[in-house]
């Protein structure tokens, strides 16, 4: 199995204080990221990766205004127990994507209407205004991924949406590789807009497929 790196062991530890020890039941708040992060040892940025981590998995729920919370039911087994299931829900996910992505890109390249295509540009923008600012992108990301299916003009593409959400998120979230999977995000979006605006499908298609690849690669998603 991978070694875990930092953030994980802390998602690990605090799980088991949850599940396994009974220290903290359904509906209880965490205490505040200072003290927990002392508690545990670790930053408060490595336990806000724990804590994304947690509540993608639905142990924990962030209410906004509120805290962090238990979620109900918590004490049962999420398959979290392994987070190798983690990991090879989203090699699934984006084994999926990796077969309709491309071909999303390439039809939308064809039937997208001007505006449409001035959507897809600007949302692709905002993803990489994003990265820059150092800001969380899952909803820029989502929206970006989003506007490239619905030009598809395809019922059934768009019914898959909720899938490449899952995946996006799931993607910045869980993995200790956000940098990375950051930098590969800009320089493959940029090739991906460069074909858009030339309406070139083909090259959407391989600037789709390749961005993929990269993801997967760069989260050790291979097999």
């Amino acid at each position: 199995m991978e070694k875990e790196n930092l953030a994980q062991q802390t998602a690990r530890v605090l799980y088991e204080r949850i599940a396994v020890e009974g220290k903290l039941g359904p509906g209880d708040k965490l205490p505040n990221e200072v003290a927990l992060s002392q508690s545990l040892g670790v930053s408060r940025t490595t336990l806000r990766d724990a804590i994304r981590t947690l509540t993608a998995q639905g142990v924990l729920e962030v209410r906004r205004g509120r805290g962090t919370f238990v979620a109900q039911g918590a004490g049962e087994d999420f398959g979290f127990s392994a987070l190798e299931r983690v990991k090879g829900q989203l090699r699934d996910l984006f084994e999926l994507r990796a077969m309709f992505e491309p071909q999303a890109a390439a039809l939308a390249c064809r039937r997208a209407t001007e505006e449409e295509l001035s959507l897809i540009l600007q949302r692709g923008e905002e993803v990489e205004a994003c990265i820059r600012a150092g800001k969380d992108r899952t909803a820029a990301d989502r929206a970006f991924h989003g506007a490239i299916v619905r030009a598809t003009h395809n019922e059934f593409l768009v019914r898959l949406l909720p899938l490449i959400d899952q995946a996006v998120e799931a993607a910045i979230t869980s993995g200790g590789h956000r940098e990375e999977l950051a930098q590969d995000t800009s320089r493959d979006h940029a090739l991906l807009l460069d074909f858009f605006r030339k309406r070139d499908a083909k090259g959407a298609e391989y600037a789709m497929a390749i961005h993929m690849r990269h993801s997967m690669d760069v989260m050790e998603l291979g097999g």
